[in-house]
């Protein structure tokens, strides 16, 4: 596939990298600078990790012929976001909110070059059926979801045995939603 720009991924998740691929565009892993994740009050769900991916775009210097995508994804249930669990005890909390449950996945996505940023957010509604705490316990252990918000993954033994309704994109669960993204790519002429 042809692209107008060279194009970056700021992000060291193994899933967004996976997914990015699928869409067979050429691209390069830039490592992402440390940046403060925390988000001002008031902003509604989409808002958030939209924020933030905005935020990691700041911690580039970019070329003329450069496009960097960077995003962030949040799990929102009433009114709440539920980050990435600091240890496994946190991420069994908050399976056992999730548990018998809809909550909202969002991920905002920041396309930026040396002249302008775009971004956008992309929501799921995702349903999970009652979970044991022999499932939540084994689930943790087994797959140590540390590193993803709301601690799981969808696209897991959890998603497997938990997810009973899906509204909206699969992929964006996963973290990144890859028909948006292309999408918002062939409008800029990013992709041609």
């Amino acid at each position: 596939m042809n692209t107008t720009k060279k194009i970056l991924l700021g992000s060291a998740s193994p899933r967004r990298r996976e997914l990015l691929q699928s869409l067979g565009l050429t691209f390069e892993v830039v490592a992402a600078p440390g940046i403060d994740e925390t988000f001002p009050l008031g902003l509604s769900c989409e808002q958030i990790p939209q924020h933030i991916a905005l935020q990691k775009a700041k911690g580039y210097t970019l070329a003329d012929d450069q496009l960097l995508i960077t995003a962030d994804t949040i799990v929102w249930l009433d009114g709440q976001v539920l980050g990435k669990p600091v240890d496994a005890e946190d991420a069994c909390r908050m399976l056992r909110l999730l548990s018998g449950h809809t909550h909202q996945v969002v991920t905002g996505v920041a396309l930026t070059t040396s002249q302008w940023t775009r971004s956008f957010s992309s929501l799921t509604h995702v349903t999970f059926a009652p979970l044991s705490e022999e499932e939540i316990r084994s689930y943790v252990d087994r797959f140590s979801p540390l590193d993803k918000a709301g601690a799981y993954g969808i696209q897991e033994w959890i998603g497997y045995i938990g997810v009973t309704r899906l509204e909206g994109s699969f992929y964006n669960v996963m973290g990144l939603p890859v028909q948006l993204l292309y999408t918002e790519l062939k409008k800029l002429n990013i992709i041609i």
